[in-house]
């Protein structure tokens, strides 16, 4: 069974998904057909959302390239990025004196645009290493293409020209062998597959590269704003109601889930988390309910999984209560939603 300890609190800003929905419209693959494919409410992708969990968007990656019939359809996802689509941070990138200061507002905001990894620099005997390391492990072939593709094309763009190819390790197997010529085209050099890490290698001077037209006197007015972006962000990280659905979320699978057991876990008494779930605007009810349907929908992605698994890994005592409650959710029981 898969674990029930999925990390719901990672997002992805709306504009990040933009790319994705575009690549997918541009092989006739419609945003209704992929809220239908991942089991996603009608209108969940259009109008774009402010924001959406993580894990929705690395699956989207997988059902895009599905429905698309495209094997590269991460590489033409990061092909369409622009300067919009790394929100507030893509604006501190344009006013970046050089490369190097940019590479340093990535590290420092792109939590900003998304959860889906965090970057590093290195620098060894002239040698810039850049490293992605991803939340989602090697086998999301699309997320690593679609986050390398993105930085070679916004790279060029804020240098105002095409830019040296970097040596470029990978962590998957580059799909089939016969289909790579791709990477060459988008990428400008064929990376190194099933490699330990991610990675960018390239000539360290380019660090020192100024960017064109950069209006560094926005600088200290963006940083700001981002920074009290990421202030807001840590607050929101720990709000009462995230630390109950996060603790929620760890205990399902271990039997029923109640107010008195969460807020032992979080060292208060019934009656003070009450209270303060109040002043947040939520009940502990409400957080519960959330947390199952939210993984109640991933679960029934899973064929291996049995409505009675899917009960167990919720906390329920009997599958009716889960069929009952999924209804109330959803609409339609269990088994109709699955198909």
């Amino acid at each position: 069974m898969p674990s029930p300890h999925a990390d719901l609190s990672r997002r992805v800003a709306g504009s990040y998904l933009q790319p994705l929905l575009e690549a997918a419209a541009a092989r006739g693959v419609t945003a209704a057909a992929l809220e239908r494919a991942a089991g996603m409410a009608a209108g969940a992708l259009q109008p774009l959302p402010d924001s959406l969990p993580a894990d929705d968007y690395v699956r989207l990656l997988d059902i895009g390239a599905e429905l698309a019939a495209d094997p590269h359809f991460g590489l033409h996802v990061g092909e369409r990025v622009k300067l919009g689509t790394y929100s507030v941070y893509g604006l501190i990138l344009l006013s970046c004196r050089d490369f190097g200061q940019a590479f340093d507002q990535t590290m420092r905001y792109e939590q900003l645009a998304h959860d889906l990894g965090r970057s590093t620099l290195t620098v060894a005997d002239g040698v810039a290493h850049y490293t992605w390391h991803s939340n989602y492990g090697p086998a999301q072939r699309h997320l690593a293409d679609s986050v390398f593709a993105g930085i070679r094309v916004f790279g060029n763009w804020l240098a105002g020209t095409t830019l040296p190819a970097a040596r470029l390790t990978l962590m998957h197997d580059g799909g089939a062998p016969e289909a790579r010529d791709e990477y060459v085209r988008v990428l400008g050099a064929m990376p190194v597959f099933g490699a330990p890490a991610n990675v960018a290698s390239f000539d360290a001077a380019l660090l020192a590269y100024p960017v064109p037209n950069a209006d560094v006197s926005l600088y200290p007015v963006l940083q700001q704003h981002a920074e009290q972006l990421l202030r807001q962000r840590a607050q929101h990280d720990n709000s009462i109601s995230q630390q109950v659905h996060a603790a929620i979320v760890r205990n399902l699978a271990h039997g029923q889930v109640r107010l008195a057991s969460i807020a032992e876990e979080l060292k208060l008494s019934p009656r003070t988390l009450q209270r303060k779930l109040s002043e947040a605007g939520a009940t502990f009810q409400q957080i519960l309910d959330q947390a199952r349907f939210a993984l109640a929908k991933d679960y029934l992605r899973q064929p291996e999984l049995s409505l009675v698994d899917i009960a167990f890994l919720l906390g329920y005592q009997e599958q009716s209560a889960f069929n009952h409650a999924f209804k109330e959710w959803a609409g339609v029981n269990p088994g109709a939603y699955r198909g």
